[in-house]
């Protein structure tokens, strides 16, 4: 467990330029903090001290504001950034390498006892104010944009936003010296699908405009009238 704690703190240096040694990033870092709560209430869930194990989640929650189950099945390396109101319900499972920002939610749909919250492979980043709601998968290295709300599986490599989440094309991570995305998304790529779709709807109407003004200047010089799009039937 040791080890682990360690690699989580070590995390925090590879995705915050900010962090300056590792005992600031263990005496001032709430989500490390938080890491290092659930890692022991998971032990104790696992041997089946549940009520010892979810008290210490809510003492965690109490001290960090982010609030993880004990029952969650979390891996190596989780970096939760700022923090304040992540929640991540019992089901959910969350890969190595992944990044969750401030007030993201992995919660359930669901009343039923089984699998009910989120999977996030390796690598997944999750932007602040995100919620993924839901018993599917979201693929390794995916990116959810902030604020989006995510409520089906997300392909690896995909980058969704929105509300409904959906996808704006796979969006790879750079190999330069900011190693990912902050917040899931490169500032000015990642626009609104549905904004997106509206300004080729608006530039192909545009298009269509100037190109009836040049047919209807083509008849005018060929000896036709202008045709009237304000009557019906055309006048010759």
């Amino acid at each position: 467990m040791f080890k682990t704690i360690l690699e989580d703190i070590d995390a925090v240096f590879e995705r915050d330029p900010a962090a300056r040694s590792r005992i600031e990033v263990a005496l001032c870092y709430p989500g490390v903090h938080a890491i290092i709560f659930y890692r022991v209430a998971h032990a104790l869930w696992r041997v089946e001290w549940y009520l010892f194990a979810r008290w210490i989640s809510q003492v965690a929650r109490f001290l960090t504001g982010i609030e993880i189950h004990p029952g969650a099945a979390i891996g190596r390396r989780l970096f939760i950034d700022h923090g304040m109101g992540v929640v991540i319900g019992e089901t959910a499972e969350i890969g190595d390498d992944v990044t969750i920002y401030q007030g993201v939610t992995l919660g359930g749909v669901s009343l039923d006892a089984g699998k009910r919250h989120p999977t996030l492979e390796d690598g997944v980043i999750v932007g602040s104010g995100a919620a993924v709601l839901g018993p599917f998968t979201v693929g390794r290295n995916a990116r959810v944009g902030s604020n989006a709300v995510v409520l089906k599986a997300v392909a690896a490599g995909a980058t969704v936003v929105g509300i409904p989440a959906k996808p704006v094309g796979p969006q790879a991570v750079s190999d330069k010296e900011m190693k990912f995305p902050a917040y899931g998304v490169w500032p000015g790529v990642a626009a609104d699908p549905v904004s997106r779709a509206l300004e080729r709807a608006c530039m192909q109407m545009d298009a269509l405009e100037a190109r009836v003004a040049e047919l209807e200047r083509m008849a005018v010089e060929r000896g036709g009238d202008e045709v009237d799009y304000g009557r019906t039937g055309t006048h010759n």
